[in-house]
C-alpha cells in the first residue's frame, strides 16, 4: 500500500479536486513541511449554505445607462442620428425663409444703431440690426465620409442708407473672404442706374 504525504495546502487542493479516495497519513520521522500560505485559488470551495444567494428583480433586466443590452446593435441609433436635421445653435430670424424672397422695405439711419426693416413673403414686417442673423441656412460638411455637418447663415454686416449689406463667413475657413451680398431699398431704381451706365 502507497502511502502519500501531503502538505495542507496541496491536501486542500486534492480535497478540493475531488480527490477524497487519496488518505493522507503523517510520517512522524520526516521534518515538518515549512508552512506555506495557501493561494486564494486553492482554497476549497464554500458549502452551500455559506454561498450567497442574489436575488433579481425584473428591474434588473431593463435597458439604462447602467445596463445595456449587449446583444442588441447600435448601429440603428448612430445612423438615424447622422440624418436628423443639423439645428443651429444661434438665433436666426427668418430661418424658413431664402434671401431671394425678403424684401427691403425701409432703412432707419438716425442714432448709433442704424435698423432695416424687410417683409417676408406672408407680408410682416422685420426689424433687422447689425449682428442679426437671417434666412434659410446652408449646411456644409466638412471631414469626408466620418465628418460632421455645420450650418453657415448671413449676417447683417451693415445697414446703409440705400441698401443692407449681408456676409456669410465659413468658421471651417477662417481664412476664405466671407460671401457679400447686398439688398437694395430700391431694387428698381437699381436696375435703371445699370441700364444707363
Amino acid at each position: 500500500m502507497k502511502r502519500f504525504f501531503l502538505s495542507a495546502p496541496l491536501l486542500a487542493l486534492a480535497i478540493a479536486c475531488g480527490g477524497d479516495k487519496a488518505v493522507p497519513t503523517v510520517d512522524s520521522t520526516a521534518a515538518p513541511a515549512p508552512s506555506v500560505r495557501a493561494a486564494p485559488s486553492a482554497t476549497a470551495a464554500l458549502p452551500p449554505s455559506q454561498v450567497a444567494k442574489v436575488e433579481y428583480q425584473e428591474a434588473d433586466f431593463v435597458e439604462s445607462e447602467r445596463n445595456r443590452d449587449p446583444f442588441r446593435s447600435f448601429v440603428a441609433g448612430i445612423l438615424e442620428a447622422s440624418k436628423r436635421p443639423v439645428e443651429s445653435q444661434r438665433k436666426v430670424l427668418l430661418g424658413q425663409h431664402a434671401i431671394d424672397e425678403l424684401k427691403l422695405v425701409a432703412i432707419i439711419t438716425g442714432g448709433d444703431y442704424p435698423r432695416a426693416m424687410v417683409l417676408d413673403p406672408a407680408g410682416k414686417g422685420w426689424v433687422l440690426k447689425k449682428g442679426d442673423f437671417l434666412g434659410r441656412p446652408e449646411v456644409v460638411h466638412v471631414g469626408g465620409a466620418n465628418g460632421a455637418d455645420y450650418q453657415v447663415n448671413w449676417r447683417v454686416d451693415r445697414v446703409r442708407p440705400g441698401d443692407l449689406v449681408l456676409v456669410r463667413e465659413d468658421p471651417a475657413q477662417p481664412g476664405a473672404t466671407p460671401a457679400t451680398r447686398i439688398i437694395p431699398l430700391h431694387p428698381e431704381g437699381a436696375a435703371e442706374k445699370i441700364d444707363q451706365d
